[in-house]
């Protein structure tokens, strides 16, 4: 089982985007979290095919964090049901995945 994941939202708003990215940083729960977009979502919610301009909040941490990420994101994201996947890490630079564990550890010496 990979150590690492990215967590993925979407999201209607840049700035709502901004506050769960930066809520989860100041928290420990990710080590950091990109906004891209706008991107368009196109979906089908309650019978009806919609469309929507969205960001996309690409969020790294830990596997044992990923759980209290997901919660966190939930409680504070406006949607219904939003989109919230936890992607496993399967690589990357050895430095880089490091810094995600020592950013997201709980207790900071």
């Amino acid at each position: 089982m990979t150590q690492y994941v990215q967590v993925q939202v979407a999201i209607d708003d840049r700035a709502k985007a901004a506050e769960l990215a930066g809520s989860a940083v100041r928290a420990r729960l990710a080590a950091c979290a990109q906004i891209v977009g706008p991107i368009t979502s196109v979906y089908r919610w309650k019978g009806e095919v919609e469309a929507a301009e969205e960001f996309l909040l690409l969020v790294k941490t830990t596997r044992e964090r990923s759980a209290e990420l997901t919660e966190h994101l939930r409680r504070a994201h406006p949607y219904e049901t939003p989109e919230i996947i936890c992607l496993p890490i399967e690589g990357g630079l050895d430095a880089y995945l490091s810094w995600i564990g020592e950013e997201t550890r709980t207790s900071q010496a």
